[in-house]
Formats: C-alpha cells, structure tokens, sequence
C-alpha cells in the first residue's frame, strides 16, 4: 500500500503543478473552457493557478518528509477540485474535458485515504 500512495501522491503532485503553471501561463486551450464555465480570466493566475501549484508542491513536501504539509495539501486540492466541480454544475457546462476535473478530484481523494491510512 505504500507504494500506490507514492505513485498516487506523486501523480498528483506533477499533475497538479504542471496544470498549475499551466492556469498562471494562461494556456490557450483553457480560455474557452474558463469561459464555459463562466469564470473570469482575471481568475487563471491567482486563485486558481498559484492554488493548484501549491497544493502539488504541498503534496511533493509530504512525499518528502513532511507529512502533515501533504495532508493539508490533499484536503486543499479536495476543496479546489469540489469547488471547480460546483462551478461546472452552475453553469451547467460539461465538455469533455470535464473528466479531467473528476480526475484531479479523484487523485486528491485517493491521496488523502491513502495517506491518513499509512501516516495516522
């Protein structure tokens, strides 16, 4: 089990900061979808990207040894995650890309289980 938390905790880790830098450098594919969604550009770099790529180094820290920075991390990317996922259903905007939040929310929830359940 300790294993599939590294990997889990790790993919999520470069999957959240790489789409984090992704938010702050304004990638072109993500505009439309910003606007589907009804969210402001002005949004890209602070909250949403500063807030993923800190919750992947949060939880690159605790791969690293501190522990209750990765919990936190975790729970601050289930709340991110959640929160994109309630901007979603407001807006009632669900293009294909959506799986990609399921997936990140999905990562974070199974980051966290899996580290409570070997750290706690």
């Amino acid at each position: 089990m300790e294993t599939l938390y590294y990997v889990i905790a790790a993919s999520a880790a470069v999957l959240n900061f790489g789409s984090g830098v992704g938010a702050m450098v304004r990638l072109k594919v993500i505009l439309p979808l910003m606007d589907g969604a009804n969210v402001p550009h002005s949004m890209l770099v602070f909250p949403i990207g500063v807030l993923k790529a800190a919750g992947g180094i949060g939880l690159a820290l605790g791969l690293f040894g501190v522990p209750l920075v990765g919990t936190a991390a975790a729970i601050g990317l289930i709340l991110f995650w959640t929160c994109a996922v309630h901007t979603h259903v407001l807006a009632n905007f669900w293009p294909k890309e959506t799986v990609g939040t399921f997936t990140f929310l999905g990562l974070s929830i199974a980051t966290l289980a899996l580290d409570l359940a070997l750290h706690f």
